[in-house]
């Protein structure tokens, strides 16, 4: 008897499932945060919220079972760009200029992550490098969209020690919660 190591149907089926719950909860949560942020008076934008729920769905919808599929890269790209834009729609923040670099700063990561991903060693110091480096390219899309789209507004918000803190544990976060078999 021949077999194949392709996924049935009903892995592919329950994964997208899978998928789609994740995204709904990391969706709901990215439009929760900036009204936390309203409602508490704390700076909750300094710590990425929305990078942390990108790196979130590359943790969770990660079934090796379908990697063939792309599942997880295609999930990620796809909430990339609907984290920013959903939560301007529903929530009023972050303002459609912003939410444009915002959504090209989180497709750059999530993308040259899962590009660098599937070429290089999977030892948890490559992943952290991987994951910093994705971050730290998407930082420039976004300063360089930012400084082409709103040009009256300060390039830069956030200290810079405190940005470069949060990418440093945002890519220490991934790292730590990755499973022991990656």
């Amino acid at each position: 008897m021949y077999t194949t190591n392709q996924p049935t149907g009903n892995v592919v089926r329950a994964s997208l499932w899978r998928a789609a719950a994740v995204d709904a909860a990391l969706l709901g949560a990215a439009c929760l945060v900036p009204t936390l942020s309203h409602l508490t008076a704390l700076p909750l934008y300094q710590l990425n919220p929305m990078l942390l729920m990108l790196m979130a769905s590359l943790l969770l919808v990660r079934n090796t079972r379908i990697r063939r599929h792309n599942l997880r890269s295609a999930n990620a790209l796809l909430l990339a760009v609907a984290m920013p834009v959903v939560s301007m729609l529903v929530v009023g923040m972050p303002t459609p200029a912003k939410a444009l670099c915002m959504a090209a700063e989180l497709f750059t990561v999530a993308g040259l992550y899962s590009l660098l991903e599937s070429r290089i060693s999977a030892n948890r110091w490559a992943q952290f490098g991987l994951m910093l480096a994705a971050i730290l390219v998407g930082k420039g899309v976004y300063y360089a969209l930012k400084a082409l789209l709103i040009s009256s507004a300060v390039l830069v918000g956030t200290p810079i020690l405190t940005q470069a803190l949060a990418v440093l544990a945002a890519a220490m976060l991934f790292v730590l919660l990755l499973p022991k078999n990656q």
